[in-house]
Parts: C-alpha cells; sequence; structure tokens
C-alpha cells in the first residue's frame, strides 16, 4: 500500500512533468491543483530537492521544477525514496537471513516466491516514469 507522502509526492512531480520547460510551479499551485495539503507537500518538495529530483527558484516567479527532464524519474526511485522496498523483513538482509517463520532463508518458499515477485515488480517499477503519470 503507498502511503499518502508517496501518493501526494507523484502527483506533485506529474504536475510539474506536465509543466517541464516553461518555468517553475509554486508550491501554492501545486497544493491547489492536486488537491494537497500545502504543509504536507512543503516537506515533500524539499525531501524530492535533497534527492536532485526537483530545484526551487526563489522570487516573486519562483517555485520548484524539475531538475531532470521527466522520462528519467523511474516510480521506483520515488518509492524507494519514501516508503523502502522490501515485502518481507528478510528481503532486506542477505541470503543468510533467517526470519523468525523460517530457519533455511535459502530453502524458504515463502521468501523464494517474493523474490521473484519483487523482481517483477521492481521491472514495472523502473521502467514506469513520471513522464507516464501526465
Amino acid at each position: 500500500m503507498l502511503s499518502r507522502r508517496t501518493r501526494y509526492a507523484m502527483l506533485a512531480l506529474a504536475k510539474l512533468s506536465r509543466n517541464y520547460g516553461r518555468g517553475s510551479v509554486s508550491i501554492t499551485e501545486i497544493a491547489q491543483s492536486e488537491m494537497i495539503p500545502k504543509r504536507f507537500l512543503e516537506n515533500i518538495l524539499l525531501r524530492l530537492k535533497k534527492e536532485g529530483i526537483l530545484r526551487s527558484e526563489r522570487g516573486k516567479s519562483g517555485g520548484y521544477c524539475l531538475a531532470v527532464p521527466p522520462g528519467d524519474v523511474s516510480i521506483f526511485k520515488i518509492m524507494n525514496i519514501f516508503e523502502g522496498m522490501e515485502m518481507l523483513e528478510c528481503m532486506n538482509a542477505s541470503d543468510c537471513y533467517e526470519c523468525e517463520f523460517c530457519k533455511k532463508a535459502g530453502s524458504c518458499k515463502i521468501r523464494k516466491t517474493f523474490i521473484y515477485v519483487r523482481e517483477n515488480i521492481y521491472a514495472i517499477l523502473k521502467s514506469t516514469t513520471i513522464k507516464d503519470l501526465e
């Protein structure tokens, strides 16, 4: 399940993607057009700026814009910034990690299945960009 923060980040990035190459968009405009609480949006945009996805401009016509082309920012990257991506705790560690349910991680059918699922989901998320959200 996606957190509200991740959904808002994707909505804001889609808005900025539609405006790519035409200057900055104010936080107020993004918040109003995408129905995102402004205070919540400010933290999201700052995080995306810190990650190098956005840049900001000060002044009367200031705001945020994409620092990279929209086709270069994958949904995977956004989700990884705000969510982390593992479905099972034991998938975070090396193959020898044993979780509380399985004493042989290398032969755990649940872990093996979810690694397969994860790799397929990752492939889709990595090939989908914020340009696709426009």
